[in-house]
């Protein structure tokens, strides 16, 4: 089956400026047990995302069937709550966030060299752009060229009280130069690492019980220029907080360069496998992602 994915916020810029209204004024869990309660169930009956949920838990993580579609209708309630979390930001409010590997990310921010930032779909990655990044070093983040006008315009006025800069994905590729004269500037660069866009040169990895494929990018990028690499992940651990978890990717910089893109690349698979397995019903990459089993 062909990997798609739409790349964009649901919803049209009316619907968005009325939610991010509406958040100023009530609490988040009002609207987290109205999609739970009348949005969730269509979705699940109407949206394709219901089987490839179910054949996740089903076959990755080896449940049964009746806890894969249970898990299947937690996973899509959680995907709604870091939706209505991420425009509660652009609402004004607040989340509790705790960090752990803090000491990682700040000992790098402090470098004059640049650094990568891996991140993936998993979780609520958005909120480390406004809670994590140092203002000793530029941060950009890679995003999707494609994403509605309201949920940029947004993100813009949140990161212009911030120190980050946005670098659109380009169909002509043409972000690959904001991403290495960035990094030749000693700034950081955001790449999330688990999806295959833009270029279409991969690598097959066995992940979670099942063959997928990953992009060659990111750990392109790094090796070239004998980065540190760390990943972030921004995991919900409540209604009211997350926990962003930071993890160094070392790798041998004078191996050859061939031999430094499957080690970077392989740790990253190895801790982007522990984090789904701590937090399985946060994985939201809601298409076609393994092509075999193992």
């Amino acid at each position: 089956m062909e990997k798609k994915w739409a790349g964009t916020t649901y919803g049209n810029s009316w619907m968005h400026k009325w939610l991010i209204k509406l958040l100023k004024y009530i609490d988040n869990r009002i609207l987290y047990v109205f999609v739970a309660v009348f949005v969730i169930p269509v979705c699940l009956v109407i949206n394709p995302s219901c089987g490839i949920t179910y054949r996740y838990f089903r076959r990755h993580h080896r449940y049964g069937r009746l806890k894969s579609a249970w898990k299947t209708y937690i996973n899509h309630c959680l995907f709604g709550q870091v939706v209505i979390d991420k425009f509660a930001m652009y609402a004004g409010k607040h989340f509790d966030i705790t960090v752990e590997g803090r000491e990682y990310y700040n000992e790098l921010a402090k470098r004059e060299e640049g650094f990568i930032q891996l991140s993936s779909h998993v979780g609520n990655y958005e909120i480390a752009g406004y809670s994590l990044v140092a203002d000793t070093k530029k941060f950009n983040a890679l995003v999707f060229f494609g994403e509605k006008a309201s949920v940029m315009q947004n993100r813009m006025k949140l990161f212009s009280r911030t120190n980050i800069n946005m670098i659109p994905i380009r169909p002509d590729m043409g972000h690959l130069f904001d991403i290495v004269e960035a990094l030749d500037r000693g700034e950081t660069v955001s790449i999330p690492a688990d999806r295959v866009f833009g270029s279409q040169k991969k690598m097959t990895k066995t992940f979670l019980n099942g063959q997928a494929d990953f992009p060659n990018g990111p750990f392109s990028v790094a090796t070239m220029h004998a980065l540190d690499v760390i990943t972030v992940h921004v995991m919900k651990t409540a209604w009211n907080s997350y926990k962003i978890i930071v993890t160094p990717l070392p790798y041998n910089k004078q191996a050859s360069r061939r031999q430094q893109m499957e080690e970077l690349s392989n740790r990253y698979v190895q801790e982007l496998e522990r984090i789904v397995r701590l937090y399985p019903t946060q994985w939201y990459n809601y298409f076609e992602f393994w092509h075999t089993q193992a």
